[in-house]
């Protein structure tokens, strides 16, 4: 990616938001994003094996994914051990190179520190009826952000989620979704740049999503045209120690939600266009918090994105992004270009 900020991204912050490690933005300039490295394939004829290990841009390589899941299982039910992506939400569960613009949506950023990514295990049913139902959940260690420290003993996060959809004629599909996570947080660390902030208590999210595709007649081959939106509403209760000094131990209670709508428009093949709005909402904190990062400063974060990108072919994406993003004080316009490759044969995304 190359990537230009009308200010510093070092010092990126959201107003309000104690943003998880991850969640800063890529460095200006010229820069190499993750790469990926998938395996996967049936171990034998009960289970089902995946690692996806990632290069990171730094020469680091971390397991992003690393699971089993049982296969041949009857009545749609599906087990998973590993680690995973969170089936909560809609965005959660896809890879950045599966995203519609070179960053996440706000909300993400802000309350998942990007995604939510865990050691856990997973049950999910799929009910044997023509309207798609899909009911979830999960138990998982609890190191990622909002959770943090392996709380209750490494059982320190839990969720549920449910989506139904289907088809409305030949030409169009919907899926809409509701998601709970409950984080236990012991001395989790946030901050981005020089910010090191840690919060011990519990962060609870709800997620509602809606996706809606069409494509003339199921063809999506010449154009098609996807809309997409989330809600997210969190809340936080426990201790907020500030890196600062300037607030040791403090008690935190506090609500926060944000949402996101995006329309992506293949008008021609090969050829995407799509517009993003985002906005979080702080809620208003005692004056013990001022000067910190959960100052909200009588801001609303929100940034608004344009993108068009060119796939040569399934395996290739060549995109160009404009951003005026406002989710800090001041305005910063940013424009990215970047490459997506894929090398050698995937699986096909999820809906």
């Amino acid at each position: 990616t190359y990537s230009h900020f009308s200010r510093d991204p070092a010092t990126y912050n959201i107003p309000g938001f104690a943003l998880g490690k991850d969640a800063g933005l890529s460095p200006a300039g010229f820069s190499l994003g993750e790469s990926e490295l998938v395996m996967n394939a049936n171990v034998d004829d009960k289970f089902y094996g995946n690692l996806t290990a990632t290069i990171t841009p730094k020469d680091t390589i971390a397991v992003e994914e690393g699971f089993i899941q049982m296969i041949g299982l009857d009545d749609g039910l599906t087990v998973r051990a590993g680690r995973f992506f969170s089936g909560i939400g809609y965005m959660n569960e896809q890879h950045a190179h599966v995203w519609d613009f070179v960053d996440t949506a706000l909300p993400y950023r802000a309350m998942l520190g990007t995604q939510y990514d865990d050691d856990g295990v997973q049950v999910r049913w799929v009910a044997p009826t023509d309207l798609f139902i899909e009911l979830g959940g999960e138990a998982f260690r609890g190191d990622s952000f909002p959770a943090g420290g392996s709380a209750a003993n490494g059982n320190g996060a839990h969720t549920i989620f449910g989506h139904v959809g289907g088809d409305v004629g030949l030409s169009s599909s919907w899926r809409a979704g509701l998601s709970y996570l409950d984080a236990k947080a012991n001395n989790r660390q946030s901050g981005v740049g020089s910010v090191s902030d840690s919060f011990s208590g519990n962060s609870k999210i709800g997620i509602v999503d809606f996706v809606w595709k069409w494509a003339p007649n199921g063809n999506a081959t010449i154009t098609n045209f996807k809309l997409q939106g989330e809600y997210f509403s969190g809340r936080d209760d426990g201790t907020f120690n500030a890196g600062s000094g300037l607030i040791p131990n403090a008690a935190y209670n506090a609500n926060q939600a944000g949402w996101y709508t995006q329309a992506v428009y293949q008008f021609m093949p090969r050829w995407r266009a799509g517009v993003r709005h985002d906005e979080l909402h702080a809620g208003s904190l005692p004056t013990t918090f001022t000067g910190t990062v959960l100052d909200i400063q009588g801001h609303k974060p929100t940034r608004n994105s344009i993108m068009v990108d060119f796939s040569n072919s399934e395996f290739s994406r060549l995109r160009l992004q404009f951003n005026r993003d406002h989710s800090s004080l001041q305005i910063d316009n940013q424009v990215y270009l970047q490459y997506i490759m894929s090398i050698g044969a995937h699986g096909a995304h999820q809906f």
